[in-house]
């Protein structure tokens, strides 16, 4: 990693080097919230599906009528 540093303040490319990592960084939070939004998702799937079970384990029968 030293060298490919060295190689860019070398040849004077900082603003190369800043615009890389700021890449890096911006693609490394999107990954991250693509999983933390996943995992959420996956959760509320769970939450969704125990609650149908619960809905058929104790019955919608007995629900009036919409009025």
């Amino acid at each position: 990693m030293s060298e490919v540093l060295a190689a860019f303040l070398e040849r004077g490319d900082l603003a190369h080097l800043a615009l890389f990592l700021w890449a890096a960084g911006a693609s490394a939070l999107l990954a991250r919230s693509l999983a933390d939004i996943a995992a959420a998702h996956r959760r509320f799937d769970a939450f969704l599906r125990e609650l149908a079970r619960f809905n058929t384990r104790y019955g919608d029968d007995n629900d009036p009528p919409d009025a």
